[in-house]
């Protein structure tokens, strides 16, 4: 069973999938609540949302056309504590809920995130691969631990912006 419920809901525009739970959004059952990631202030600055959302609003994401849900279900305090196999037996899960509510856009946050769907240094943005039907695309994760710039995130989640709403 995952430890943190995925937010889908059929024919959504974006639905933004992250590595795996964290043990603190785990814990409290909402998503992104780690205290250094940057993702609910990124999606606001990009456009997505109208505020930035606190991970306890994380469900409103849905009224503004977006879903959310991870490659491998099991959280961890770091995605390094995640094997390859976990990987592989967690992908054809994704594929499947992504077949059933049909997104435009699936937008794999972080290159783990995409390991299962292709070649480990693929390029940010829009790929050629479609993942569950769905339009892939990869962004930079926004964990903390991620160096690159909150102005440099907010651009990458931008462009997915434009593309997908």
């Amino acid at each position: 069973m995952n430890p943190l419920p995925d937010l889908l809901a059929p024919n959504l525009a974006v639905v933004f999938c992250g590595i795996n739970p964290g043990l603190r959004a785990a814990e409290i059952g909402h998503h992104f609540a780690g205290r250094n990631n940057r993702f609910w202030t990124v999606l606001h600055r990009a456009g997505f949302t109208p505020t930035v959302f606190a991970p306890e609003d994380d469900a409103r994401l849905l009224d503004h056309g977006c879903g959310l849900t991870t490659t491998v279900a099991r959280a961890s305090a770091s995605a390094a504590d995640l094997d390859a196999a976990e990987f592989r037996r967690d992908a054809p899960a994704l594929i499947e809920k992504l077949e059933k509510y049909c997104p435009r856009f699936v937008a794999f946050l972080g290159r783990d995130a995409y390991r299962p769907f292709a070649p480990r240094h693929a390029a940010w943005g829009e790929q050629r691969e479609r993942v569950g039907g769905a339009i892939a695309w990869l962004l930079p994760n926004p964990s903390g631990l991620n160096r690159m710039t909150l102005d440099d995130l907010v651009e990458a989640y931008a462009e997915l912006h434009r593309a997908a709403l």
